[in-house]
């Protein structure tokens, strides 16, 4: 009769055949006797959170209690889990297997190709300024961050690795990798190591910055000696998995198991509530429904929601509630009398006129040198063109304003920072600059190429959210420049493709909060007040975010509350609805 111990062999024999998994990994994995005493039982802090390398403990009992010992506000994670299901059985209601992939890239016959000229720079973490930055952009990817003072104490050591990737242009630290190597945990026989936290600045504008950055760490892996590098990815992550097999890596089974937290409820708990929402209404829902406030969908192409606890009930089309008055909502929709409105309670705005084809259009043009031209009723930047300076352009641009209403308005062009500020409850939550998108030249792509390229990225980083259009705005933009589409922009040149920095036009956010002038903050509550509406995001243009200049554009009814991070936005908003309800703690707050 096989013995089970055989059985099991046999199985691991044709799974290495599949998968160029050694045997003796898999032997590692149920727990080496040949390791030294030190070296079982293995658990890296990680800054976020405790690693656990599996194949270095004895028993699932050991793995399930080092997993639940998990702190407040972090991530522990249990991977090269042989028998997951024994794990499991241990705390089935504290623990959950991982929905991820592990894929490995063999370094052994790994060539990493030959880099194509690039905008940034990768080395390792130089400066406390780099670990403030790696912070900053877990943050804004909605990881648990490392705190900064960890990562700076790490930056020399051997077990940890931290590589990132600084914009020529502009200094800033725009992406970031960590590495775990094995040998240096626990004297690996395999010689392994194992990437985590890759993560691009959401607003990024070169390409292939995670790229560049995963095969560093490869390159850094081989020059060790190591044998392989491991990484993981949501099992729907098809973008990522398919970049991964391209630069060569294959999927290899390997398990990880975590704790049921409110850090990775959306991993272990359905994404709720059902219907395809947009980011903008699903992070309301998300933060409703952690609270026990039920969320039925109505029109999830549009965005509604009816949130009901006990007795109270509210619709909501995003951050649009029947807490705003019709009368409050016609005011921000219309803005001449926003205009009107705030310029009557003492607050700064540029000089408008309503377009109506005579020869006054072209006096105030004329008279100002440069206008904004837009519609009285729009949103999301439709019809919206900035810096018209000919009369040729303003004909044009109030034409496209005309597409979107029936009134166009030309206004007075301010020059400044675009600063958008969302108050909720009359006060203020979030502020964030807004950028429009810009390319960078790398003396081979078309700028038309270039900004396909970058409104894809820009897509993928919102949820299909922020897109450049390749319309008469964008081309106008180009050509004030001294280029077309056609043009291949020369390597280091940036061209600003969009004067609006509208998030859905491929504008990025980049959250002030903590830098307000308090001259700002207080307009912006005046304003709110003013227009009698409790949650509005409001436009501003300033000389910076920390300096008392300013003039407000306009007003918005329905602001995105999504892209603020790391703000609480959705969870202001739900207080604002259902102000008996106690926000769950911000775990990444502890951090």
């Amino acid at each position: 009769m096989t013995t089970p111990s055989r059985r099991h062999h046999r199985a691991d024999a044709r799974l290495a055949r599949r998968t160029g998994v050694s045997l003796d990994h898999w032997a590692q994995q149920a727990g080496d006797p040949a390791l030294r005493p030190d070296k079982r039982d293995v658990s890296i802090d990680c800054g976020w959170g405790h690693l656990l390398l599996a194949q270095t403990y004895d028993d699932a009992a050991t793995v399930a209690r080092h997993l639940d010992a998990e702190s407040t506000g972090r991530r522990n994670i249990a991977i090269y889990v042989r028998d997951p299901h024994v794990i499991l059985a241990q705390q089935p209601q504290k623990l959950f297997l991982d929905p991820s992939h592990t894929f490995r890239l063999w370094l052994s016959s790994w060539q990493p190709r030959r880099p194509r000229r690039t905008s940034f720079t990768l080395r390792r973490l130089r400066t406390k300024a780099d670990a403030q930055a790696i912070h900053r952009i877990y943050q804004a990817r909605g990881m648990v961050p490392a705190a900064p003072e960890f990562v700076w104490k790490n930056r020399a050591g051997r077990l940890l690795t931290y590589f990132v990737a600084e914009d020529d242009r502009t200094g800033q630290v725009v992406g970031t990798v960590m590495g775990v190597d094995h040998v240096q945990a626990f004297d690996d026989p395999e010689q392994g190591s194992s990437l985590w936290c890759l993560a691009v600045d959401p607003t990024a504008h070169a390409p292939g910055v995670g790229q560049a950055l995963v095969n560093t760490l490869a390159a850094h892996y081989q020059a060790r000696g190591r044998a392989f590098m491991d990484l993981s990815v949501m099992h729907d992550n098809d973008q990522a998995i398919g970049l991964y097999e391209k630069m060569g890596f294959q999927r290899v089974p390997v398990f990880a198991v975590k704790c049921k937290n409110a850090i990775n409820e959306s991993l272990f708990v359905p994404h709720a509530p059902a219907g395809e929402l947009n980011p903008y209404a699903q992070i309301i829902a998300d933060e409703a429904l952690r609270r026990g406030i039920r969320v039925d969908v109505l029109d999830a192409e549009n965005g509604y929601l009816r949130m009901t606890l006990g007795a109270r009930s509210l619709v909501c089309r995003e951050s649009l509630s029947e807490l705003t008055s019709a009368v409050a909502m016609s005011r921000c929709q219309d803005k001449r009398v926003t205009s009107r409105l705030l310029a009557g309670a003492g607050l700064r705005v540029p000089g408008q006129r309503v377009a109506d084809g005579s020869a006054d259009d072209v006096t105030f043009l004329r008279k100002l040198g440069a206008v904004v031209v837009k519609p009285a009723d729009g949103e999301q930047g439709a019809g919206i063109s900035v810096d018209v300076r000919t009369s040729r352009e303003l004909r044009t641009a109030i034409k496209q304003a005309h597409r979107v209403h029936e009134t166009a308005l030309i206004e007075e062009y301010c020059p400044g920072d675009d600063l958008r500020i969302v108050v909720i409850g009359f006060e203020v939550v979030a502020a964030a600059l807004r950028k429009p998108p810009e390319v960078v030249g790398d003396g081979q792509l078309q700028v038309g190429e270039l900004i396909e390229k970058l409104s894809r990225r820009r897509q993928a980083a919102t949820q299909g959210e922020s897109r450049i259009p390749i319309d008469r705005e964008t081309e106008r933009c180009i050509k004030r420049d001294g280029y077309t589409m056609d043009t291949v922009l020369p390597a280091g040149t940036v061209l600003r493709v969009r004067k609006t920095a509208n998030l859905h036009t491929g504008g990025t956010l980049h959250d002030v909060t903590d830098r307000l002038h308090p001259t700002l903050r207080d307009a912006a509550v005046r304003a709110a007040r003013t227009l009698e509406i409790p949650v509005t995001g409001l436009d501003f243009l300033v000389t910076a975010p920390d300096a008392p200049d300013y003039v407000i554009v306009e007003a918005n009814e329905r602001p995105g509350l999504a892209n603020h991070e790391p703000q609480p936005t959705a969870q202001r908003f739900v207080d604002l609805l259902f102000p008996l309800t106690s926000p769950p703690e911000d775990p990444r707050a502890q951090a």
